[in-house]
């Protein structure tokens, strides 16, 4: 779908792109919009009184309502632009959770989670005394509010998840999660990052309390991306940064006062062009329409998993999840390996532990191929990563 609107594969006719839950290709709109901001209107914004310079202000807290109405958010003042997802799980544990939760507090998450909201916790363990517990996946690496309940306690305070995860790909139950820890007076923290980009979110519906995710992961550019919040923890949480473009005023005398939020939170210049970019990669998945993207992906994965299926020596250990995630290895073959036998094809993967790097105590296996699909994505690519693969025992004449 949509091929002829991403310059990426005009240029490189013979690639196959298939690492989309690393980044994705941006559709010439993003482009356009990134470039027009360097080319017509450059200028900071919230700084200055001129024509260009209000522009800016005015795309810039455009794409804040743009964002807010994406995923359903109720005031743009809850939406903070951020580097991206990392920095977003940063921020909300550093800036938030650092002076909610107190020593032996409980924060709950899985092995199955990406660094981003794994290292922040265990830092924050070590810090001030939380402890960090992990819920117990179902033998097809799942979770479930049944195996959350078995580790909730009196104490347990936050339970932080990745909607969508980025090496098993099954789909969270977050808006039943959430209702359960809301009436245990646990709070919810979503990373986003595989979800957002590819299933329709609302964080109202699903009245989580923290989102994370990243613009260069749903069609966007890098080095930007959002960190939703509830605004009545957006009001009490302390600024990540402090400098230019979120005080009202400080005085020799140490006086100081700070702006409200959202721009509170955003101190310094902001990656301007880089948010412009957000805004014309969701104006443009909203024209696509994200059921239809969630759709396609899913004829494309339930065709991927039958097509591997029929290599003998390739093994799929995440049949039963929901997303365009697959995460498979050809026996005795080193992931990466087969990444750099199918790169002299032209065909594009993601090879190694993927930022998960606690995964293998459930699948048993430390690093493994990860094909990650996208709208754009069709058959007749798998078909050419299936016959590349059926070929496989020739894998070490190609690489060596």
């Amino acid at each position: 779908m949509h091929r002829e609107d991403f310059l990426m594969f005009e240029n490189n006719p013979d690639l196959i792109y298939l690492d989309n839950g690393a980044t994705t290709f941006k559709p010439k709109e993003v482009v356009d919009k990134i470039v027009d901001y360097y080319t017509k209107y450059t200028a900071n914004a919230h700084r200055g009184d001129y024509d260009i310079s209000q522009e800016v202000d005015m795309e810039y807290e455009s794409t804040r309502e743009v964002v807010k109405d994406f995923i359903g958010a109720k005031s743009s003042k809850e939406i903070i632009f951020t580097k991206g997802t990392t920095e977003s799980m940063n921020i909300i544990v550093s800036s938030f959770m650092k002076n909610y939760l107190q020593k032996g507090d409980e924060v709950l998450i899985t092995k199955a989670e990406h660094a981003s909201n794994v290292l922040p916790w265990f830092e924050l363990e070590k810090e001030i005394g939380i402890v960090v517990k992990f819920i117990p996946l179902t033998d097809t690496y799942k979770v479930t509010l049944e195996n959350i309940k078995k580790v909730v306690t009196s104490k347990t305070k936050v339970i932080s998840l990745a909607a969508i995860t980025n090496v098993i790909g099954d789909i969270r139950p977050i808006k039943e999660i959430t209702k359960y820890a809301h009436e245990n007076n646990i709070l919810v923290v979503v990373d986003g990052a595989q979800s957002v980009p590819h299933t329709k979110t609302d964080v109202k519906d699903t009245d989580i309390d923290f989102l994370a995710f990243s613009a260069h992961k749903m069609l966007g550019p890098t080095g930007v991306g959002v960190l939703y919040a509830k605004e009545k923890y957006l009001e009490v949480m302390k600024p990540f940064t402090y400098g230019g473009g979120m005080n009202s005023r400080f005085e020799s005398t140490k006086e100081l006062e700070y702006k409200d939020i959202p721009l509170r939170l955003e101190a310094g210049t902001q990656n301007i062009a880089g948010v412009l970019g957000l805004k014309a990669a969701i104006l443009y998945l909203e024209k696509v329409g994200m059921d239809n993207i969630h759709e396609h992906e899913l004829i494309l994965r339930d065709y991927l998993i039958k097509r591997l299926q029929e290599i003998p020596n390739i093994t799929v250990y995440n049949v039963e999840s929901e997303s365009g995630i697959v995460i498979f290895n050809i026996d005795d073959i080193f992931a990466e390996d087969t990444s750099r036998y199918l790169n002299h094809y032209k065909i594009c993967i993601r090879a190694g532990n993927h930022c998960t790097k606690i995964i293998k105590d459930e699948i048993k296996v430390k690093n493994t191929c990860r094909i990650s699909l996208y709208f754009y994505n069709t058959k007749e690519e798998i078909d050419k990563l299936i016959e590349v693969l059926k070929d496989n025992k020739k894998i070490y004449d190609i690489i060596l």
